[in-house]
């Protein structure tokens, strides 16, 4: 079960990568095709799908931890401090078609993406960290798909793209 959980993850990660880089093209270079149905659809839908990253998110640390028993080193439990907010705000923002939450959502998001970064710094350099414990190392393999796709990378992509689907959206506000 956790063979497939992985690679569903890891091709999700993927995807969610390839996604992100688009939506960078878009952000730096065609933000005047705003009227393209597939722009319309991201933006005018971001609050959903982010509110569905974060929430798969959630699930997926709460899986690897209390099912599959990989204990989370400090930096992980620091990351999910930005990260579980985020279900019950974006949650409840779908719900009430309230978009300024996107501020707020965004702070969280960029905190989490930047402790994520430094987690992922300490995972690829096998850096020693005075955050981490010696018995629960930040840079533990568990995850380990398609050659570099790991929990650190997991968890920074799920933020990256929910900041890539809000400032989408708070662009497309701001130039209407």
């Amino acid at each position: 079960m956790i063979f497939i959980i992985n690679k569903l993850l890891a091709i999700g990660t993927i995807l969610a990568q390839v996604f992100i880089a688009c939506g960078i093209l878009y952000l730096l270079f065609f933000r005047q095709h705003r009227d393209k149905a597939i722009v319309r659809f991201f933006t005018g839908n971001a609050i959903a799908l982010a509110f569905l990253v974060s929430l798969i998110a959630a699930l997926s640390s709460l899986f690897y931890s209390e099912i599959a028993g990989f204990e989370p080193c400090r930096l992980c439990w620091y990351q999910r401090i930005f990260l579980y907010p985020q279900v019950v705000l974006l949650g409840l923002a779908w719900i009430k078609k309230d978009f300024k939450i996107i501020d707020y959502s965004l702070a969280l998001a960029t905190i989490g993406a930047a402790i994520s970064a430094y987690n992922n710094y300490i995972y690829f350099q096998s850096q020693a960290s005075i955050i981490c414990e010696a018995g629960n190392s930040c840079a533990t393999p568990y995850v380990l798909e398609f050659g570099y796709i790991t929990i650190p990378v997991m968890a920074l992509t799920g933020f990256a793209l929910t900041i890539t689907l809000l400032l989408g959206r708070k662009i497309s506000d701001d130039s209407q």
